[in-house]
């Protein structure tokens, strides 16, 4: 049995392969949009949508998706479309706490299970300079809330509760646990 993971998200495999885990990338053919709604629930629907895709190409293989968004007030903050989109949001979130949602979906063989995880993190105060200096570095401009917690955006954040690779984009722990039901040990 092969493992295939339903996603172009460079820190997704990178997260896998910290796990140890020989796997395959193969992105879902289509980019799913959320649908309305409550945020978990519409992650893990974006996360079923992007395995079952794969799964219909692979059906023997176990395929991994996944979907974050960030949210600050009940609003979904997606990756920036430009750097002025992307000052606005870090602005947003200049000394206030989000949330992070990332829904996951593992398939194998008709068999599934999905989950989300949920984590708050908190950013301090970030001066319009702090904000310019960041956008230059260009770490922004592809990330969901416009910021990468595992890089240079790690300076704003003053705490996190709940998974710190789930703000990356992979809830690690949860996903280890959810691989056992499909005979799939971590370690």
């Amino acid at each position: 049995m092969g493992i295939i993971l339903a996603s172009n998200s460079p820190r997704r495999r990178e997260l896998l392969t910290m796990l140890g885990l020989a796997f395959t990338v193969v992105p879902p053919e289509r980019e799913l949009s959320a649908p309305p709604g409550a945020p978990a629930r519409a992650v893990a629907e974006i996360a079923r949508g992007k395995a079952r895709e794969v799964a219909q190409r692979f059906p023997d293989e176990l395929i991994i998706a996944a979907d974050t968004l960030v949210y600050l007030d009940g609003t979904p903050l997606g990756k920036p479309e430009s750097a002025a989109d992307a000052a606005g949001m870090l602005a947003r979130l200049s000394g206030r706490e989000h949330r992070v949602y990332t829904g996951v979906c593992i398939l194998r063989a008709g068999r599934g299970a999905a989950f989300c995880e949920e984590s708050a993190v908190r950013f301090r105060e970030i001066s319009k300079r702090e904000i310019r200096a960041y956008i230059a570095t260009g770490e922004p401009l592809d990330k969901a809330g416009a910021y990468a917690i595992q890089g240079r955006g790690a300076v704003f954040i003053s705490g996190i509760t709940g998974d710190f690779f789930n703000v990356m984009g992979l809830p690690v722990c949860a996903l280890a646990n959810a691989l056992r039901e499909f005979n799939v040990e971590v370690l």
